[in-house]
């Protein structure tokens, strides 16, 4: 067995996909950081992992980052997905914090916005599952955890898009459901307001822990998610909101 863990790791060239590549990183796991912009490659440099520059909506991008992970490290033990909304997102859906009589777009946003957001949210993961399974199963395990949001099981009016993610929420679970005989899982992690949201008063005092998440809160549930003490979980969607959805499942 290897001395140590492997993670690849996207979106994290800032907020929360960095937090929790910090955290992966101090949980022990060698980092394999990807993110459009060169912060992964800083941030990766900082960590003692490796880093690349590239888009989750090309493969050529998420197959190089994989090979470059096994020609280095000879492994893949967790794979972290952060997705952001698409590009073209309206500046209305940008409001931080949300307010109960917020009017945003809701038919005006274009079909070409619906597209990238799911391409975005969810065929990224479908397109790294399918590079990485064989390579998992061969090992004989490994983890997949989804960076969602506390919107995908409670839609608010500002942030449309999260609908798609439950899509993203379907897929783990059928993806748990095959895949679990061969020790690997796959399982959302729904974030409420982090810190880097400077939150209307509204959406404070929605929150019953009276605060954002910090980036490290996030991150160490994302170490948990991926660790072996969760293999046993697996297809779903746990929340990290400070208690502000409401419905007991």
């Amino acid at each position: 067995m290897s001395a140590f863990k492997v993670a690849i790791m996207t979106g994290t060239g800032q907020g929360i996909g960095k937090g929790c590549a910090i955290e992966m990183a101090k949980a022990g796991y060698k980092v394999s950081l990807m993110s459009p912009s060169n912060r992964s490659k800083e941030l990766a440099e900082e960590l003692g992992g490796l880093g690349r520059s590239g888009s989750v909506l090309d493969v050529g991008d998420l197959q190089a980052m994989v090979d470059e992970t096994m020609s280095t490290y000879g492994r893949i033990d967790a794979v972290v997905s952060n997705m952001g909304h698409g590009g073209s997102v309206p500046e209305a859906i940008k409001t931080v914090g949300f307010d109960p009589d917020f009017e945003g777009p809701l038919l005006e946003l274009s079909d070409e916005l619906w597209h990238e957001s799911l391409d975005m949210y969810v065929l990224n993961v479908v397109k790294l599952a399918r590079i990485i399974t064989p390579i998992m199963i061969k090992q004989g395990g490994g983890a997949f955890v989804n960076i969602s949001s506390m919107n995908t099981v409670e839609p608010r009016a500002p942030y449309p898009m999260s609908m798609l993610r439950g899509a993203l929420h379907s897929f783990a679970k059928l993806y748990g459901d095959r895949y679990a005989r061969h020790n690997i899982n796959m399982n959302n992690l729904m974030p409420g307001f982090c810190e880097n949201v400077n939150l209307s008063e509204f959406a404070r005092k929605s929150i019953p822990a009276q605060r954002p998440a910090s980036f490290e809160e996030i991150g160490k549930a994302c170490v948990f998610l991926a660790s072996e003490g969760a293999r046993y979980i697996n297809g779903q969607s746990i929340l990290s909101d400070g208690g502000m959805n409401r419905a007991v499942r």
